[in-house]
């Protein structure tokens, strides 16, 4: 039987990355989400049948888009560095609505939630290979130092992309020197720390 064409199911997923947002997911409470939403706690059951398929579907909405981006960025077609450079750009440009779903990612890691394990499969199938086969690309073409192990680049890629970010972010004017890079110019410094590490005279040469 086909779903309805309503505005049910958009309502009762931002009503749920509220409430998951403010209480997590153990203690948001389906009544309040439904009420939130303005529908009944029968519709959200229509739509999830439990609470962490209600949780999964609000991760998969905003993953979806960032993914859809990601392959995008990280399209073959160009080289290793520009790609590099725009996944580190994208990160830099995270929305709120991503920064509320990175936290929840976060709580349940803390936690080792069966929920996470779901979490990281889905990962393990979505945005890990895009950046795994830029790893082996850049390993083949020179550009990644074909002595590391994949699985160390890519963790490397994912600590400097990322936290360096959100740690910015969360300073903001707070930051304890002045004239810090942020954004856009952030995301460059990084690229550039990865591909040529922080020792004096590795810098690469701007053009």
């Amino acid at each position: 039987m086909a779903r309805p064409r309503t505005d049910i199911e958009p309502r009762i997923l931002a009503a749920a990355r509220k409430s998951f947002r403010e209480r997590g997911v153990e203690a948001a409470s389906l009544r309040a989400i439904a009420r939130d939403a303005g529908t009944s706690i029968g519709m959200i059951y229509y739509y999830y049948p439990t609470k962490d398929e209600l949780f999964f579907a609000v991760v998969e909405e905003t993953y979806q888009k960032l993914l859809a981006d990601l392959e995008r960025l990280l399209a073959p077609e160009a080289s290793v560095d520009e790609r590099l450079g725009r996944l580190f750009e994208r990160v830099a440009q995270v929305s709120d609505e991503e920064v509320v779903i990175l936290r929840l990612v976060a709580q349940e890691g803390l936690l080792q939630s069966p929920r996470f394990e779901r979490l990281v499969a889905r990962f393990l199938r979505g945005h890990v290979p895009l950046v795994l086969k830029t790893v082996f690309d850049g390993v083949r073409e020179g550009t990644l130092d074909s002595k590391r192990h994949p699985i160390v680049l890519l963790l490397a890629i994912f600590s400097l992309a990322g936290p360096p970010q959100l740690i910015r972010r969360a300073l903001g004017a707070r930051v304890p020197v002045p004239g810090a890079p942020e954004g856009t110019a952030l995301a460059q410094e990084l690229v550039d720390v990865l591909l040529h590490g922080i020792a004096p005279g590795r810098t690469a040469e701007k053009p």
